[in-house]
């Protein structure tokens, strides 16, 4: 019992064995834009992007087709769901820091909806011709009537 005791205050006393070396400061948190595809899906609290590593993006046309199958099962079960719908046919077309979407009927797009396009637009753009996601502008032609342009921060400033 006495040794037990003996050795459990020579443990106390010695330690771990590692001296103390003051504070080290780990830096600055990461800042900037990921890198990679991603959509945008709407939760309780607005937009909430997804990366979509897995999925090869040939052109701009594939964004909207993706928001239209909306979320998969994984992403649904946390909450995410689509408001994007499209009547008819679309074509998107790109130039340097712009994206324009026409759809071939005239419709009503919820602003949730449009923020969904709009951000994931600018995103698919940034990945096919390396451009900062957030300088893209989207421009929604439905029918005879124009939106935009828009740019993502204004639909994930309001969160």
């Amino acid at each position: 019992m006495r040794r037990l005791a003996l050795l459990t205050a020579l443990a106390v006393l010695t330690g771990c064995g590692i001296t103390p070396t003051g504070v080290h400061r780990g830096g600055e948190p990461p800042t900037g834009i990921s890198n990679g595809m991603r959509l945008y899906f709407v939760s309780d609290s607005g937009l909430r992007g997804v990366a979509r590593h897995n999925r090869q993006l040939r052109n701009l046309d594939d964004i909207v087709k993706l928001l239209l199958a909306g979320p998969d099962a994984a992403e649904q079960r946390t909450g995410l769901s689509t408001l994007v719908y499209v009547s008819g046919s679309f074509h998107t077309s790109a130039a340097k820091n712009s994206v324009t979407l026409k759809l071939a009927r005239d419709q009503q797009t919820d602003w949730m909806a449009t923020g969904q396009l709009v951000c994931s637009l600018a995103r698919g753009h940034a990945v096919l011709k390396g451009s900062r996601p957030d300088r893209v502008q989207v421009t929604i032609i439905t029918g005879k009537r124009s939106a935009g342009p828009y740019r993502c921060p204004q639909f994930l400033s309001t969160q």
